[in-house]
């Protein structure tokens, strides 16, 4: 009944399997991986014929988590997995970036990728397994793939590289000292694909030995793939890529003077009406035959490209009359918004980005439900992009993937510097409004970020820039590195590379490859021509604030205190009754986490040092030798019960009172007279022993007794 192949592999640590023919045999393509025990399943379908008049490649990628996969039910009403979490997109995402420049050029019938996540072992992450998965279920469905890919993910600790290190290694890699990178890295037997990163000031060499190990690391698994294919891979799909060279040719001859003038206009707005006059021009010298064509979109881009691209290559000036190492004019400026906590613009020609940092308490932390557990995140970075900022009207409503991928690339440049939450106990938010964009609006997010952060008074480390790299590399092997690319060199180019960091080294990498054949000594270039470009930007930011700025009297204020982990219980009382009535009495914001950690949030000093003071009462220790203020709460025949720490009570023996000898207690006291008292010490039974008789109980000061005075003489 089931034509199954299996097929494995000793892949660092752990086993990795690939299987197909037992589990969705419908499909065009179905393979499930398995690392470990972690194991997801890839369908691949594809249209036997794309749509009419279809001018664009329709690929489509679909990565879920289910929670049955670790053992878990999801949280809610409806206790089924819903709407894809931030995770499930930035995976996506993560497999397609890779697979889309390989598909054959000309084929536009629409592809849907599913993968799934079906057991998670919570030590083998499962994003690494679904892009083999993936690319293995291409390569057997018989699609035109110009694959495999393989994937790996790269740590760096101790200064070695680690291959796949495991979850536990990666969780909460900011409060893991001895891990200092999460690289993911996919590609071809001969060249890098996509690399996305998070790490904490390497160096560029550092950087580029991680993504060369994660190549070399991935080169059994693709080896494994292709010999899985070889035992049950489907007949090839019969698709033979379109020839449009006459069509190009009658194209460029119409159009490739007005399409040069055009590339000529240095402003973005004027140059696209100009590109669109130029396309007009053309449609005007051909036939009604050519214009229906479905390959004229592509003839047109190509004719922008070889404008753009020959010109650049040949040593003329970028399209806005720079050279390949300028970064455009920068102005930066902080404090631009009156109420916010923390605000700053940065412009960088005609791109900007608005961003604001907001300060919160415990409260306002972000709790992620997770496959491998649930956890607290006390840094959000939004990142919002409206039509209106490339002058369009369009689709507006809740982030997609690409709000979502660009946010989550600055989230990664930014966290690194962040301080300590036992040194900076705040919740903090940064929104990104991109109001303008022509070219990497997601590093001047990471700017303007910076920025916002320090005019809100956070303590980073060090301030972070960012910048993004192009190419264009040529078939006869001529290239050029671009630094700080436009929206149209980006369109049109060969890569897109993102790098972030501080002076000091690189907190992201972020590389999407459009062609095969990029080098060691090409992505060299690049990493040593984006450290000039980062380190000019952070000296423009230095131009409108280079340290932390005070906080903003809209801020919170928080203070901190660690407690033993037995006393946590004391303060929260019997259904939070003691922590309510800290809250009530004070006036402020009490978070208490599991570690014993107390945050108290107010915006008033007084409120905050109110409910220290309550919360300390009931933790600390009283200290023999020491005298406290206390109050009387009980008369016996023996002596007086007085409560003189928080709620701790202690006897002062009728013996201790006064120098006086009593018959009663009452003869000195009476209830609720507040006296001072010294902890004299505990007996065998841990009752409390207090005194009064050498306490001058105006003053406070202890009274040297006659005796002990004529005992020194």
């Amino acid at each position: 009944m089931f034509n199954i192949t299996r097929k494995s592999i000793q892949w660092g640590e752990e086993t990795l399997t690939l299987e197909t023919g037992r589990v969705a045999r419908q499909a065009d393509g179905s393979v499930i991986a398995t690392l470990g025990e972690t194991s997801v399943m890839a369908n691949v379908t594809f249209a036997k014929s794309a749509k009419p008049g279809q001018d664009f490649f329709p690929l489509t990628v679909h990565y879920q988590e289910r929670y049955y996969a670790a053992g878990k039910i999801p949280g809610g009403f409806f206790k089924r997995e819903a709407r894809p979490s931030e995770k499930e997109t930035l995976v996506s995402r993560l497999i397609d970036r890779p697979i889309r420049p390989l598909f054959v050029d000309g084929f536009r019938n629409e592809v849907l990728i599913i993968v799934t996540v079906l057991s998670h072992d919570l030590v083998n992450e499962p994003d690494i397994v679904a892009m083999i998965a993936a690319s293995a279920a291409l390569t057997v469905s018989g699609v035109p793939f110009m694959g495999p890919i393989g994937a790996a993910r790269v740590g760096f600790t101790k200064g070695g590289y680690v291959l796949n290190p495991s979850v536990d290694d990666m969780q909460n890699l900011r409060n893991n000292p001895d891990q200092r990178l999460d690289l993911v890295i996919a590609g071809t037997k001969d060249a890098v694909m996509m690399v996305e990163s998070e790490a904490y000031e390497l160096s560029e060499a550092e950087m580029l030995g991680a993504v060369k190990f994660g190549h070399e690391a991935m080169q059994p698994v693709i080896d494994l793939i292709v010999d899985f294919a070889e035992d049950s891979a489907r007949e090839p799909f019969d698709f033979a890529p379109p020839d449009f060279a006459a069509l190009y040719g009658r194209v460029k001859a119409a159009g490739e003077a007005a399409m040069r003038a055009a590339f000529a206009v240095r402003d973005k707005q004027a140059r696209h009406h100009a590109i669109d006059a130029a396309r007009a021009t053309v449609r005007a010298a051909l036939t009604a035959e050519e214009l229906a064509d479905e390959n004229l979109g592509e003839c047109f881009k190509k004719l922008e490209a070889s404008v753009l691209r020959g010109d650049i290559i040949g040593g003329g000036a970028r399209i806005d009359g720079r050279d390949t190492r300028t970064v455009r004019p920068i102005v930066c400026e902080t404090g631009v918004l009156p109420r916010t906590h923390g605000s700053a613009l940065f412009t960088r020609g005609e791109t900007q980005s608005l961003c604001i940092t907001t300060l919160g308490t415990g409260e306002d932390e972000q709790i992620i439900d997770a496959l491998h557990g649930n956890s607290r995140q006390n840094f959000l970075l939004h990142y919002n992009f409206p039509p209106y900022s490339v002058g369009e009207v369009g689709r507006f409503g809740p982030p997609g993937r690409r709000e979502i991928g660009h946010g989550k690339l600055a989230w990664r440049a930014l966290q690194a510097v962040l301080p300590p939450a036992t040194e900076f106990p705040y919740t903090i938010r940064i929104v990104s409004e991109i109001t303008e964009s022509n070219g990497s609006s997601s590093m001047a997010t990471v700017c303007g970020g910076s920025l916002a952060m320090m005019d809100a008074g956070v303590p980073l480390k060090s301030p972070v820039a960012g910048v993004a790299m192009g190419l264009i590399l040529e078939d006869d092997g001529r290239w050029a590195v671009l630094t700080d690319i436009l929206g149209d060199e980006d369109h049109l180019g060969d890569m897109d590379f993102k790098v972030a960091g501080t002076a000091n080294g690189i907190t992201s990498l972020q590389m999407d490859i459009k062609v095969a054949g990029i080098t060691p000594a090409i992505m060299e270039q690049a990493l040593a021509q984006a450290k000039d470009g980062r380190m000019h930007i952070l000296a423009e930011m230095a131009k409108a604030i280079s340290a932390p700025a005070g906080f903003s009297a809209y801020a919170p204020k928080i203070e901190t205190l660690t407690i033993p982990t037995d006393k946590i219980r004391e303060v929260i009382g019997s259904g939070g009754k003691v922590i309510r009535e800290i809250v009530e009495t004070s006036g402020a914001k009490v978070d208490i986490n599991d570690d014993g950690v107390i945050k108290i949030a107010s915006s008033s000093a007084d409120a905050i040092k109110r409910a220290y003071d309550m919360i300390w009462s009931i933790v600390a220790e009283p200290e023999i030798g020491r005298i406290y203020t206390g109050k009387v709460v009980k008369l016996v025949d023996f002596g007086a019960f007085v409560n003189f720490f928080g709620k701790r009570d202690g006897l002062v023996h009728v013996s201790q009172i006064s120098a006086k000898r009593l018959n009663h207690p009452n003869e000195a006291l009476k209830e609720g007279q507040e006296v001072k008292v010294k902890l004299l010490g505990f007996d065998e039974r841990g009752k409390v022993r207090l005194g009064m008789r050498m306490v001058d109980q105006e003053t406070g000061a202890e009274i040297v007794e006659k005796k002990a005075d004529a005992e020194q003489a």
